[in-house]
């Protein structure tokens, strides 16, 4: 289906990858992983034909249909959600258009009926006649109410916009799909719901993705992109994850056991060389030891951050009581009569329809918001540390660099050295420690968030989606702290697999109010009857 031989991509004097020969064949799904700024987008942008390789080629049959995800959610402002998801088959779209401009005309003529008659057998043969009645399944099962379908794009709100741009990318059945995080956004449910489409799916689809759960369940194929290097690899990402660190582990190994051969060697030719009956055999060692090679390991792009919470203190028996907690906000009540008690190892996952009224509440136990009723009651020896949504205030306007942002956080130790130590754990090395934080990337900011609270000694710990601008190295390597943290969690996420593996308890806000779930994740979805069916 699509053919890649030898290609390579510079920008400027910076090589991306170089030498790749890949073939992705259809009823396949690839799933892009690789370190942030290694290319995956950019290698999507390759396959689509928005960008030409420094050498080698692409290609793709002519008569295959490709569509794209694409990500300007105002590009389409001025639509209706129908004709924007239709426009998903540019072809199709073409002749409906054609066809309404020749039946509107006032002075239709022989040759416009001419036309006419093979615009409606291409349409015919394109299955036109059950396109709006497809679209609006895709748009149905992703969450998109009929009542929606005719409303202009510019009506709806981010998170809609999001879900017709994946609809237009998956209408009208494509022989090849390119999806750049196709679960940004989304609910539970419209996951769950574009899971099914994809294992149904019998074309090509080819994935960027941060989500770990997702890519299980969908990829049939890895894509790594490391080492200035694109290797396919069978499997679902555990698989690769698996095995990428059982092959490194045993080249690790291979390297030690050369390592450890070649200093006995060296020991031996330093002990006997000046012993004439033994000078033979430091000889034959020394030529042994001139032949031995160690295999180096290549330097991979990606890089692990150290994440870890250690409360100062253990919480005593009271944590955390709310009694009736209400909140209006624009007309919207975005908390009715919230109520529940946190009890010793309790990790808690906020989930439902409205993020807002999680974020609301997140902001309301750390005091950043005050209710219209109800109270708020925390233990006199729980502290708080709060990872927030939205970090803006702790970075816009502020000069200082990386080392001074941090040393206003740290209560233990504020020397340099220290701070400089801390800040290369969460990968920030040399005289990256002295940019200022206003120009961090959004990736960056979060790991600096991160570092202010692990610098806190809290021993309860309140995020909302912490995971927005990680990439999977650092959603994995906060996913095992937050898993071995001794103390109390409330958060907010949309990643499966972080919320399965942290929480032990979720608590679903509702319209009506809050419904406490003492479950896993797994088994909260189970009742909801969102699984996905293999």
């Amino acid at each position: 289906m699509i053919t890649v031989e030898n290609v390579s991509l510079h920008f400027g004097a910076s090589l991306l990858f170089k030498d790749v020969d890949l073939q992705f064949t259809q009823g396949n799904c690839y799933g892009i992983i690789g370190a942030n700024g290694a290319g995956k987008s950019t290698f999507l942008r390759l396959l689509s034909g928005e960008l030409e390789p420094s050498t080698g080629s692409i290609h793709v049959p002519p008569k295959l249909r490709m569509s794209i995800l694409r990500q300007d959610q105002n590009q389409y402002d001025a639509f209706t959600v129908m004709h924007t998801v239709l426009m998903g088959n540019a072809r199709l779209y073409q002749i409906m258009e054609e066809k309404d401009a020749l039946y509107a005309k006032p002075d239709f003529s022989d040759e416009d009926g001419i036309r006419a008659s093979e615009l409606e057998g291409e349409f015919a043969e394109m299955n036109g006649w059950e396109a709006e009645s497809d679209a609006s399944r895709v748009l149905q099962g992703l969450g998109i109410p009929v009542a929606l379908h005719e409303s202009r794009m510019g009506e709806l709100d981010g998170r809609q916009k999001v879900k017709v741009l994946l609809s237009q990318a998956l209408f009208g059945q494509p022989d090849i799909m390119l999806l750049d995080e196709p679960t940004n956004n989304l609910d539970y449910a419209s996951v769950t719901w574009l899971e099914n489409f994809l294992l149904d799916y019998p074309g090509t689809v080819i994935i960027v993705s941060h989500d770990r759960y997702f890519l299980n369940n969908v990829c049939t194929h890895i894509v790594d992109i490391d080492y200035n290097k694109v290797k396919m690899y069978v499997g679902n990402y555990d698989f690769w994850y698996e095995s990428s660190k059982m092959v490194q582990q045993m080249l690790r190994d291979q390297n030690r056991k050369s390592e450890e051969k070649a200093k006995e060697m060296q020991a031996f030719i330093q002990r006997f060389s000046a012993n004439k009956s033994k000078a033979r055999q430091a000889t034959a060692r020394k030529r042994l030891l001139e032949n031995l090679q160690l295999n180096d390991m290549p330097a991979s792009s990606r890089r692990y951050p150290w994440v870890g919470f250690k409360p100062d203190r253990e919480v005593g028996k009271d944590i955390l009581e709310v009694k009736n907690l209400c909140l209006t906000v624009d007309g919207v009540q975005l908390l009715r009569d919230v109520s529940f008690v946190v009890g010793h190892g309790d990790k808690i996952a906020l989930v439902g329809d409205n993020e807002l009224a999680n974020t609301a509440l997140l902001q309301i136990l750390v005091g950043e918001l005050e209710p219209d009723s109800g109270s708020v009651k925390w233990g006199s020896t729980a502290s708080q540390a709060y990872f927030p949504k939205d970090n803006t205030r702790f970075f816009a306007g502020h000069t200082e660099n990386l080392v001074e942002w941090l040393a206003e956080w740290s209560v233990v130790d504020k020397h340099e050295l220290y701070l400089r130590q801390f800040l290369g754990r969460m990968l920030f090395s040399g005289d990256d420690v002295y940019k200022p934080v206003n120009v961090l990337s959004g990736g960056e900011k979060v790991r600096c968030m991160l570092s202010r609270m692990m610098l806190s000694g809290a021993n309860v710990l309140l995020l909302d989606q912490p995971l927005n601008h990680l990439d999977l190295e650092s959603i994995t390597a906060l996913n095992n702290a937050l898993t071995d943290y001794p103390g109390n969690v409330l958060f907010a996420a949309h990643d499966h697999q972080f919320i399965q593996t942290v929480a032990n308890r979720i608590m679903e806000i509702r319209p009506e109010g809050l419904v406490d779930h003492r479950m896993s994740f797994d088994e909260f979805l189970e009742r909801q009857g969102t699984t996905v069916e293999r």
